[in-house]
């Protein structure tokens, strides 16, 4: 099979046991293709460990697992330096921790201090961890989940700016319709069964990760014309300067997005107009993904807030003012 093949496949996969939740399996394979982290925000038990743990089982690679709490330290995720002894002779080595996987889940991110937090923004960005001076590569498939309860505040530490804009995409996960609740509790009636001495199926093949490198080759063929491009930056100058577009639109806005805003706008792009089978981008490519990466690079002003205007209300207004030229 081709590489997309392989992809539509894998994500086929996983839907099979993340239902009612399209877009998050969506952007969960965006996500791996544009070689980015993301940052899913949903109440309890809408299968955001799931989705990431589902990945892990259809694609042959290591997953981690970190859950972050108030006591976790730095080195409980990168690893640290231990002494060890051997025929009288003393010599520190490195322990890796456990961000030394493929897939690495940072559940509940926002329960652990900004110490903790700042832990992974070298991983994130640099794709190594350093310690003792010394830098340690991290495996070349290298993806961070890392999840969040939008309602449970007390006790939380919320993410610094910087680390919020390593993440490509901000997934917001809703509940299911009422088709996939039932089909829910059928899914998890077999699993049960299954577990309780019931008929297994056989596991089938996990994809390579080869298939995924694969594929980021062909998306960095994908064409983007300049309207395109041109569209691109205008959606993220009309966060630096709203003003330009509507002044109302200015009173709602305090910081725009960053540079790596647009890189994260082409990179999704592209990889969601070559999951759709096309060599090129389209204005709706990027109308379909532009709520995702600029949901957490905004930062909204007080007025917003105090008339509880939402970040995706902005950006459906942007998308609205904003016209491809």
């Amino acid at each position: 099979m081709s590489a997309r093949e392989d992809v539509l496949e894998l994500g086929k996969r996983i839907g099979q046991s993340i239902i009612g939740q399209d877009q998050m399996v969506e952007r969960l394979l965006l996500g791996l293709l544009a070689n980015g982290h993301l940052l899913v925000e949903g109440l309890p038990g809408l299968a955001k460990t799931r989705a990431i743990k589902s990945l892990a089982k259809n694609l042959d690679s290591e997953l981690s697992r970190v859950q972050f709490t108030p006591d976790l330290l730095p080195a409980d995720i990168t690893g640290s330096e231990i002494y060890f002894t051997d025929g009288g002779k003393g010599e520190f080595k490195f322990q890796q921790g456990p961000i030394f996987a493929n897939l690495i889940l940072a559940d509940e991110i926002n329960r652990a201090p900004a110490k903790v937090q700042s832990a992974l923004l070298e991983a994130m960005e640099e794709r190594q961890v350093t310690v003792g001076g010394k830098s340690y590569p991290l495996p070349d498939l290298f993806m961070v989940m890392a999840t969040q309860n939008p309602i449970e505040q007390e006790g939380t530490y919320p993410l610094p700016e910087a680390q919020l804009d390593r993440f490509l995409m901000h997934v917001e996960v809703g509940y299911p319709d009422e088709q996939s609740e039932a089909a829910i509790m059928r899914l998890n009636r077999s699993e049960e069964n299954e577990a309780h001495g019931g008929t297994k199926p056989a596991p089938p093949q996990k994809l390579s990760p080869q298939a995924v490198f694969d594929a980021r080759k062909e998306i960095g063929n994908v064409t983007v014309s300049d309207p395109v491009e041109k569209y691109m930056v205008a959606l993220v100058f009309a966060t630096r300067y709203p003003d330009r577009y509507d002044k109302d639109l200015a009173k709602l806005l305090q910081v725009g997005v960053s540079p790596r805003g647009v890189i994260g706008l082409d990179k999704v792009s592209r990889s969601r107009a070559w999951l759709k089978g096309r060599d090129y981008v389209t204005p709706d490519d990027v109308k379909a993904i532009v709520n995702g990466v600029f949901r957490h690079r905004l930062i909204l002003s007080y007025e917003a807030h105090a008339s509880n205007t939402t970040p995706d209300q902005v950006i459906d207004r942007i998308t609205e003012l904003v016209a491809v030229s």
